[in-house]
């Protein structure tokens, strides 16, 4: 496993995401990967399988201590005491004392930022969570974000591949040490066929989706949260950390040409 540390916290490079689970699926999805060695799990209030989470947690021959654990804030939850009851009721779901971050799932358009920070930092405060941070924040909100939380923002968590590289704000939470953790890291699919990270992955014995998690994890501050409930893609999600690309090859799959080709299919897309 390769780390990110960030406010003297190691968090494994690849996670597990955990979007569009029902919670038996999330108790079964979680439990092998536990078992395979992912030490980084995602959910949030809205996912409706914290429970699921929890039960695998408890479960598995894992100490808790073990694992990096997120959830992320149902953003209806607009007032301090609405964010802060909500992360209560997360902690008790996930059957765990404190989460290790816990989130703002996406800015609310009708929501006073100010205050739903102050209920983040609130939570924090009580215990219920050791670092905060946001999720679906564009650079300028990301910005906004740091400047009223009291709490350092810990991550800002987005859509990260390589048809959608992020590169302003990539490079805006590199400067400012604010890790992106990458959600959809295979496209939504798009990188299963992609004929480009297919002729790479050949050089290396791995496969296309191999590729396209090794071309995130290579940058600077990024991690990802790619989601299975199988326990072969499961194993080959994790199973990227003995191979490099070169810096041509990283180029070759970022370059604009290619953006152009998968951009359309990206823009737009917004896992909850």
């Amino acid at each position: 496993m390769e780390y990110v540390t960030r406010l003297d916290v190691q968090v494994p490079k690849i996670g597990l995401g955990t979007w569009q689970m029902s919670t038996q699926e999330t108790y079964e999805s979680v439990s092998i990967a536990l078992e395979e060695g992912y030490r980084h799990i995602d959910t949030a209030q809205l996912y409706d399988n914290e429970a699921g989470v929890g039960s695998a947690i408890a479960d598995a021959e894992v100490d808790r201590e073990e694992i990096f654990l997120t959830t992320k804030v149902d953003p209806s939850n607009r007032s301090v005491r609405d964010i802060v009851d909500s992360v209560r009721g997360s902690v008790d779901r996930l059957g765990v004392d404190t989460v290790d971050l816990l989130l703002i799932h996406w800015p609310h358009p009708l929501a006073n930022l100010e205050t739903v920070m102050d209920g983040l930092n609130r939570a924090v405060w009580e215990g219920l969570t050791h670092h905060i941070g946001v999720s679906n924040f564009d650079l300028d909100k990301l910005e906004r974000a740091m400047d009223l939380s009291e709490a350092p923002i810990f991550t800002n968590q987005v859509q990260f591949h390589p048809w959608w590289p992020q590169r302003e704000l990539l490079s805006y939470c590199q400067e400012h040490d604010v890790i992106l953790t990458g959600y959809s890291p295979l496209a939504n699919g798009g990188a299963i066929g992609d004929d480009l990270l297919r002729e790479i992955s050949r050089r290396y014995g791995k496969s296309g989706p191999q590729v396209a998690l090794r071309w995130a994890i290579q940058h600077e501050n990024v991690i990802t949260i790619p989601m299975s409930t199988s326990r072969t893609h499961l194993k080959e999600n994790i199973d990227i950390f003995d191979f490099l690309l070169t810096r041509a090859e990283h180029d070759r799959i970022t370059r604009p040409s290619y953006l152009k080709t998968g951009i359309a299919m990206a823009k737009g897309q917004l896992d909850l």
